[in-house]
């Protein structure tokens, strides 16, 4: 059995209190700016994608290069989340948070005053170690201080609020870009992030945390917590049904990451649109790829009522729709008909991100359950935000940008096959699940 000590930052060492004495809207106040903070981290990472055409005017970089100043933090974020989602678990959540959101500030206040892409590239480094595992960690401590009934509500609309904070970033971001300076995209965007910090550094502490957290847990997962259980490690990696939600979610990704990074380029060189209206109409389009993650999470949730492996063949559907889509909308000429067509595939591009994440969650035990959630993150990343933009940046320059993004949505292929096979070996990975809970130790 693993053991971990207890420090006055530990959740577990707080006093629990009543639910008389609890307070319904810190919960909520939790959400607000923790969620708040994810959106600065999103800002943060894609306000670039509206920079692009400066960036290759001012310092001629090739696509490829664009493509790696955007893939560096995705990659960064792959490679770390996991582990910085672990030292989070030990070294405590909020102080975990309030330094990964104050050096992701700092580092985009170094991409505003970056002299090169070699510098530039430093500084993207440098806000994806930032914001590594600010998603999974994020997203735990949220879960912490509400019922479980609501978790996959929450969930959803936390892993939208990525899509939502790359809006924001793209459209503002453009827009001073044009009237300002492109390195003013960059100031505001860190200047916003230390402002949530100071407030989130303010009004949230482990300790509130803990006395505001829900107790309505299952009786096992409750035992194991109090015995102070966590379940191996290797659990997150031992269930081929949890691999396949990994995997079926990462690929799903593959797609969605490539329309976040690379629509505002379409749009400026195959709609003859400036870099701000081009920024301003993707942002239009990215706002889709949240909003169908949100609804299509709704809609796994209803569908799944009664039997959870439905969420499976949702998931399944989802990705079949954008595949569609997306190639079709890709492959006609430009005009009215191709924007709808991409605007139906890419609200569905993400829509399996609500119905994988429920997956690990339904397959893993409660105690490592943030780092299932790093876990998933490292495959959205890698597998997903990552690899995406940068595959079609090497394919833009070799058969054009265009051609490029017709092929993208073939991966989806691969994210149906995981989800398929996920889907068969479901029932066995609850049944090991189950028999890991049965052997919790008790005090």
């Amino acid at each position: 059995m693993e053991l971990r000590a207890i420090s006055v930052d530990d959740p577990a060492a707080a006093p629990r209190v009543g639910p008389s004495t609890r307070s319904s809207r810190y919960p909520w106040i939790v959400f607000a700016l923790t969620f708040g903070l994810l959106l600065s981290d999103y800002m943060s990472r894609q306000v670039l994608s509206a920079i692009f055409p400066f960036l290759k005017t001012e310092w001629a970089l090739s696509d490829s290069q664009l493509a790696s100043l955007s893939s560096i933090v995705a990659l960064m974020v792959g490679l770390l989340t996991l582990p910085l989602s672990l030292l989070a678990d030990r070294w405590g959540r909020v102080k975990s948070l309030v330094l990964m959101a104050v050096l992701w500030s700092a580092a985009t206040l170094l991409c505003a005053v970056a002299g090169s892409y070699e510098q530039m590239l430093g500084a993207r480094f440098l806000v994806g170690v930032g914001e590594a595992a600010y998603t999974s960690v994020g997203i735990a401590v949220v879960l912490s201080v509400f019922a479980p009934r609501l978790h996959a509500t929450l969930s959803g609309a936390f892993m939208a609020g990525g899509s939502f904070g790359s809006v924001i970033g793209v459209a503002l971001g453009g827009v001073i870009a044009v009237h300002v300076s492109w390195r003013w995209s960059f100031a505001a965007m860190a200047i916003f992030g230390l402002i949530l910090v100071a407030l989130y550094r303010a009004l949230i502490t482990e300790r509130k945390l803990a006395q505001h957290a829900a107790d309505d847990l299952p009786a096992v997962t409750a035992a194991a917590t109090q015995a102070g259980y966590r379940a191996p490690v290797s659990t997150l990696f031992t269930n081929p049904a949890v691999l396949c939600a990994y995997i079926g979610g990462g690929l799903h990704l593959f797609t969605a990451g490539v329309l976040l990074s690379w629509l505002p380029s379409f749009f400026n060189r195959y709609y003859d649109l400036a870099p701000a209206e081009a920024g301003a109409m993707a942002a239009v389009f990215v706002l889709l790829v949240g909003s169908g993650m949100v609804i299509c999470g709704i809609i796994t949730d209803r569908v799944g009522r009664t039997d959870t492996s439905r969420k499976w063949t949702a998931a399944i559907a989802f990705c079949l729709i954008s595949l569609v889509f997306l190639t079709v909308g890709f492959s006609v000429g430009t005009g009215t008909a191709q924007m709808v067509l991409i605007a139906i595939g890419a609200f569905f591009s993400g829509g399996a991100s609500g119905p994988s994440a429920a997956m690990v969650a339904n397959l893993t035990h409660s105690s490592v359950r943030a780092s299932a959630m790093g876990t998933l993150a490292v495959a959205y990343n890698l597998l997903g935000m990552a690899l995406g933009p940068f595959t079609v940046g090497v394919l833009a320059d070799h058969l054009g940008l265009l051609r490029a993004l017709q092929l993208s949505p073939l991966v989806y292929l691969g994210a149906i096959a995981a989800l398929i096979a996920g889907k068969r070996l479901y029932p066995a990975g609850m049944r090991k699940l189950a028999a890991l809970s049965t052997d919790t130790p008790h005090p």
